[in-house]
């Protein structure tokens, strides 16, 4: 699969977030710092346009960083980068102990490997729609309907693993 054929994957296609499960983790990597890259140039782009829009009380704030936007913005750009990709990968792997939870309730097969590629795929959705809901002043509602939507596409994407086997009763 390609990045464009896993981003639909993680949109509408529950069963083929199940699938990733067996797929490289390189593949899955790619893709999620494809996404982070996406929205970290995103971001940094609003930052920019918002830090000269700012200059109502701060003039000389303002000016102070227009003498040094050179080397402000590398850096800015690299933090921005960096800190988004830990937030991103600890979140990741927090909905994938919750996934692992889900698993072991519905009796199917997998292991955290699995479900944390799976999970990269699930949170895809519900990060974009928090990131776009980021303009507007929605608070804490946000994280709690999106942490909702991933445990959702979690919790359909497992249905499609394999079940365990039964155990014999001696």
């Amino acid at each position: 699969m390609n990045i464009y054929q896993l981003f639909k994957a993680s949109l509408i296609e529950p069963k083929k977030q199940a699938a990733v499960r067996i797929m490289t983790i390189g593949k899955i990597m790619q893709f999620i710092f494809v996404f982070i890259t996406l929205l970290t140039v995103v971001s940094f782009i609003e930052w920019i346009t918002g830090l000269g829009n700012s200059s109502s009380g701060i003039d000389g704030l303002v000016e102070f960083v227009e003498e040094i936007e050179w080397l402000l913005y590398p850096f800015a750009f690299i933090f921005l980068f960096v800190s988004t990709t830990i937030y991103h990968f600890v979140k990741i792997s927090f909905f994938a102990f919750i996934a692992l939870v889900i698993l072991n309730g519905r009796k199917r097969r997998g292991e955290y490997r699995h479900v944390w590629r799976t999970t990269a795929l699930s949170v895809t959705f519900p990060t974009f729609i928090a990131f776009v809901l980021s303009f507007f002043d929605f608070g804490f509602s946000v994280t709690l309907a999106t942490s909702l939507l991933t445990i959702l596409y979690l919790y359909l994407a497992i249905g499609y693993y394999p079940k365990k086997p039964a155990t014999k009763k001696v």
